[in-house]
């Protein structure tokens, strides 16, 4: 079941005041993105940071967390992280799947950014149906104040979900969901979402020429790209070196 949200952050804070009450344990990247931290200490969650390469998060934590605690759920992002650019492979995905099923966990799975991942795994979604809400929106692949979203979740789940939609909103706008609806049907969405996975590429392009010779962490098509430092660097010295520099 698909319900109309205003954009995806909206849909991340209706399925998580749906589905966790203050004090419930979530696990999370240890790096991730910054709305969803701002999410859980609204609500009162305890955010359970998870160990992260540039592979995905280590799942062997989650593991032993699950045993240690009472984890209610996990938020993820795997395919396009936001901050760190990482598509999830087929292996990871499927392990993922299988400590929320063994313990109970309800997945968030976060998509906003997957548009960029041409010919990535099948999202967790469709690998756990019955234990995942899938959250995306039309912000970052259409326009930033095109506040449209959508949530798939689980039939159980949507009578809450729809409450807490009305509680929040009343009603998503009718005029914005109908120009999403339209754009999504005359190829509007597709033809953005091919221009910006372009822009991308060039973007990375750039990036790898005038980087020549690190060892940048990033995915082709990404927005995001990391450089390692080395273990002692200090980021606020770094920060103001960056600032003399005139690096933003």
């Amino acid at each position: 079941r698909v319900l109309i949200v205003d954009g995806a952050q909206h849909g991340l804070a209706i399925t998580a005041m749906t589905l966790f009450r203050p004090g419930d344990v979530v696990a999370v990247d240890a790096l991730t993105y910054p709305g969803f931290r701002v999410l859980a200490r609204t609500l009162g969650l305890e955010p359970a940071p998870l160990p992260v390469t540039a592979g995905g998060p280590d799942l062997d934590v989650l593991e032993r967390l699950c045993r240690r605690r009472r984890v209610r759920g996990v938020y993820a992002m795997p395919t396009m992280h936001n901050p760190l650019g990482w598509v999830l492979d087929e292996a990871r995905r499927a392990r993922l799947v299988s400590i929320a099923r063994a313990h109970g966990l309800t997945i968030i799975e976060d998509a906003s950014y997957a548009y960029l991942a041409e010919d990535a795994p099948p999202p967790l979604a469709a690998l756990a149906p019955e234990a995942t809400v899938y959250v995306s929106g039309l912000s970052k692949n259409v326009a930033t104040g095109l506040r449209f979203g959508f949530v798939a979740a689980p039939d159980g789940l949507v009578p809450s979900l729809e409450r807490t939609i009305r509680a929040t909103t009343w009603n998503t706008p009718a005029l914005t969901a109908e120009l999403a609806r339209r754009w999504l049907d005359d190829g509007t969405v597709d033809r953005l979402e091919t221009r910006k996975r372009e822009d991308a590429r060039r973007r990375q392009a750039v990036a790898a020429e005038v980087l020549a010779g690190l060892p940048l962490v990033t995915h082709p098509s990404s927005y995001f790209l990391w450089l390692p430092l080395v273990p002692d660097s200090r980021s606020d010295r770094i920060a103001a070196a960056l600032a003399r520099r005139r690096v933003a």
